[in-house]
């Protein structure tokens, strides 16, 4: 696959020049290389001459063009790390070492290297996860304790006094992307804010904005062995998409191309309701799916900007319409 545009191509010279940026010029790079797993910034491990192991994340270059709720992504990952120190330590989440601007360099994150494999690997190696996926649901419910002050993403982001408001602005926002890209969408666009707003009640529910970290999936987990020799929560990384909403939201990404409410028995699902419960009544699977749907259209919307085509990676176009259409379908039925 083409590397996105939105990732600068770093070499370790320029590496070291963000690694002065941020610690000074006593600072001093032992080896370092590209980390993969990622489409929208480009990452470095480093190791330093100290022995600590950090992490450089730049965001793109300012001419590239990005969808609406990509502004300032770097700076939002910033401000979510912040958070999560402050009013949420209990989730494992990468001390910020420094948040850089700069005329040639741009924007970027100088951050610890957490320990651990991810989600993913272990999942695909045939570990047993399930004592894992326990863990980050009940992480879950500590990022979710925090309460903002509005709906929505932050900055100058889709947004709004309440829930229905700012999932409102956001699927607005996706679908003006949509139009800005040409992407084919499996119905017109007028007829997905048609079925928004039939739908749309349901969300009122939400009387709280609570921290949403919405890039769950299973490459943004990590996993050390624990004594008992099984994985145990290291580290939620990868928190630039974070915005303010729904909790339940939270749950779509990590059973991705899944319906939570087919599988209340998965070991996260049931690890969250023990300390958050909530009933799989209509009005909830309702929520569920405007949920699946945003993030569909999201992983739909993005491909162009991500130089994904249907010849690069057929499969993950062919799903992502598959998804999409049928999400489209039940709130149509």
């Amino acid at each position: 696959m083409s590397v996105s545009p939105t990732q600068r191509v770093l070499d370790p010279a320029q590496v070291r020049r963000y690694l002065t940026a941020s610690l000074g010029p006593d600072a001093e790079v032992e080896s370092c290389g590209p980390l993969s797993g990622g489409g929208f910034a480009a990452v470095w491990w480093i190791r330093l001459a100290d022995g600590r192991d950090v992490v450089l994340k730049v965001g793109p270059p300012p001419h590239v063009p990005l969808l609406r709720y990509e502004r300032d992504m770097i700076g939002a990952e910033a401000h979510y790390l912040r958070l999560v120190a402050a009013r949420a330590p209990a989730v494992p989440a990468p001390a910020l070492l420094h948040h850089g601007r700069h005329p040639d360099l741009g924007d970027w994150l100088l951050m610890a290297r957490l320990p651990g494999r991810t989600l993913w690997d272990l999942t695909q190696a045939g570990a047993d996860v399930g004592p894992l996926r326990a863990e980050f649901g009940l992480a879950l419910t500590a990022l979710h304790a925090v309460t903002g002050e509005r709906y929505g993403y932050d900055g100058d982001r889709a947004s709004g006094a309440t829930w229905r408001d700012a999932y409102t602005a956001m699927i607005d926002d996706m679908l003006a992307d949509a139009a800005d890209w040409a992407v084919p969408l499996p119905v017109p666009a007028y007829r997905v804010r048609e079925l928004v707003a039939r739908h749309a009640e349901v969300l009122d529910a939400v009387r709280r904005p609570a921290l949403l970290h919405f890039d769950g999936w299973a490459g943004n987990v990590l996993a050390v062995d624990g004594p008992d020799g099984e994985p145990r929560l290291s580290g939620l990384v990868d928190g630039e998409r974070y915005l303010w909403g729904d909790p339940l939201m939270d749950l779509v990404s990590p059973l991705l191309f899944r319906r939570v409410e087919d599988e209340p028995g998965d070991p996260l699902v049931r690890a969250y309701r023990t300390v958050a419960p909530f009933p799989l009544d209509a009005g909830v699977r309702r929520r569920l799916g405007l949920y699946r749907l945003y993030l569909y259209l999201l992983m739909t919307v993005e491909m162009p900007s991500r130089n994904i085509t249907a010849d690069s990676d057929p499969g993950r176009v062919e799903l992502l319409a598959k998804l999409l259409g049928a999400e489209l379908d039940d709130l149509a039925g």
